[in-house]
């Protein structure tokens, strides 16, 4: 099949490659010329494990193309796959304007000829809220009156995961409004799925809340733990333990009840957000939203206020050390990583950083913080007053302690993400904090 993938950034090139590895023929469109450019030289512009390397075999392959020529892009795709981006605006809403400029684009496309497919599937796999996918068919036909059809397909990658989440999806869910959309898309995605595995065909206005239903679902489980943590640490108990007993019921399972500084990244933060939006729209106030939201930044004020809490409120002239940047590993995404919250509270409180992250500290340097940055982990604890650890980056899992702890001016160490046991650390004389778990430290309430 021929598709037509408009915009490259994560899931428009993790989405278009996945499918010329099938061997479809992909081309995909963007505006920016810098990313066309680079594209077409083999670099891939972002970093998620094995994409750069999947990229580059469909491209010497001759499956995989590149343009910023709209009339080159939307010559032949049978399937157009919206895929730009839908950031949160200042009032907390989507910014659907690039959607609505591609549905535009299309329309022309499609009326002057420059699409030569007879009926072509539009498919919105950009994250929009409820009734997007029915104004871009309003919008394409104010301007054509040729046959098309709309589809909504909502992506469910989690980064650093991509590339065997969209090749072994949980499922694959498919809104449609004609028998044409239904057919394209049960043949393109046939190498997917599965009975176990399934692709699930529903109407749009359902498809397109099903990605939201389940974003705000994982982000309440992660806020949920993360505020039984900060309970279980003031009772004196153990949230390992307390984890260990509750999700033993399989009505409950294991998964996103980790403790930790709470989510970040470019979905949930932003999807929670939306949720929250359409209640507003719709005067059907989403108070268990609202609250995962305040209880995730919450979060890590709480931590901010944990360190503060050790140096007795005043951090002037402390330099700390931070390993991580990323919002999780296996991602140079920054987007409302915690780290950033942390760092920016310290400095504004006249403390020094010097940070470590194995991938994201270009990324990171895009904030335009005041602070430091070292290409080696122990290096950036050089001095240090304390060590923040923000990322369970592989490589912090098992370090060399002593090595640490000669590199620091004093041996405490805040692990937001209780990559560490808390007694065998106190057992090599350090001072160690945790979240949720029993510890020689005081706890503190988030303000």
């Amino acid at each position: 099949m021929h598709l037509t993938i408009v915009g490259s950034g994560y899931v428009g090139l993790v989405t278009g490659t996945c499918f010329a590895n099938t061997g479809n023929q992909i081309t995909c469109l963007d505006i920016d010329p810098d990313r066309v450019a680079m594209m077409l030289r083999g670099e891939c512009p972002i970093f998620e494990p094995g994409l750069s390397e999947l990229m580059t075999q469909n491209i010497k392959a001759g499956r995989l193309h590149f343009t910023e020529d709209k009339a080159a892009g939307y010559a032949h795709g049978e399937l157009i796959f919206i895929c730009v981006g839908t950031p949160t605006g200042p009032d907390g809403r989507s910014d659907l304007s690039a959607v609505h400029a591609v549905a535009r684009d299309i329309g022309e496309a499609i009326e002057s000829g420059v699409c030569t497919v007879e009926h072509p599937v539009i498919v919105v796999k950009s994250t929009v809220p409820v009734g997007t996918t029915s104004n871009v068919r309003k919008i394409i036909a104010s301007i054509t009156s040729k046959p098309f059809s709309v589809a909504d397909n909502p992506e469910f990658l989690k980064e650093g995961d991509a590339i065997k989440d969209f090749q072994e999806p949980d499922r694959v869910v498919c809104g449609i409004e004609d028998d044409r959309g239904r057919a394209l898309l049960t043949t393109l995605y046939d190498s997917y799925v599965s009975p176990s595995n399934p692709l699930m065909f529903m109407d749009v206005e359902s498809s397109e809340m099903v990605k939201y239903a389940s974003n705000a679902m994982l982000a309440a489980k992660i806020s949920f733990i993360n505020e039984i943590a900060r309970i279980t640490e003031h009772y004196g108990a153990d949230i390992a333990r307390v984890r260990e007993g509750m999700c033993a019921d399989k009505r409950i399972g294991d998964k996103f009840l980790h403790p930790g500084l709470g989510y970040g990244g470019s979905c949930f933060p932003k999807d929670t957000l939306a949720v929250i939006e359409m209640g507003q729209d719709s005067d059907i106030p989403c108070l268990l939203n609202e609250a995962v939201h305040e209880v995730n930044q919450a979060q890590r004020k709480w931590f901010l206020n944990r360190i503060l809490s050790h140096f007795d409120g005043d951090v002037t002239g402390k330099h700390f050390a931070f390993w991580g940047l990323a919002f999780k590993p296996r991602t140079d995404d920054v987007r409302e990583a915690p780290a950033k919250t942390i760092i920016e509270g310290l400095l504004a409180r006249g403390a020094t950083v010097t940070a470590f992250d194995p991938i994201a500290e270009a990324t990171f340097q895009k904030f335009g913080l005041v602070m430091s940055y070292s290409q080696d982990m122990y290096e950036a604890c050089d001095g240090a007053d304390a060590l923040v650890l923000c990322t369970e980056w592989s490589e912090f899992r098992q370090p060399e302690f002593d090595t640490m702890k000669a590199k620091l001016k004093a041996p405490v160490l805040f692990d937001g993400r209780n990559v560490y046991h808390d007694m065998a650390l106190h057992d090599r004389g350090f001072v160690y904090y945790s979240v949720g778990r029993k510890g020689v430290h005081e706890t503190v309430t988030a303000r």
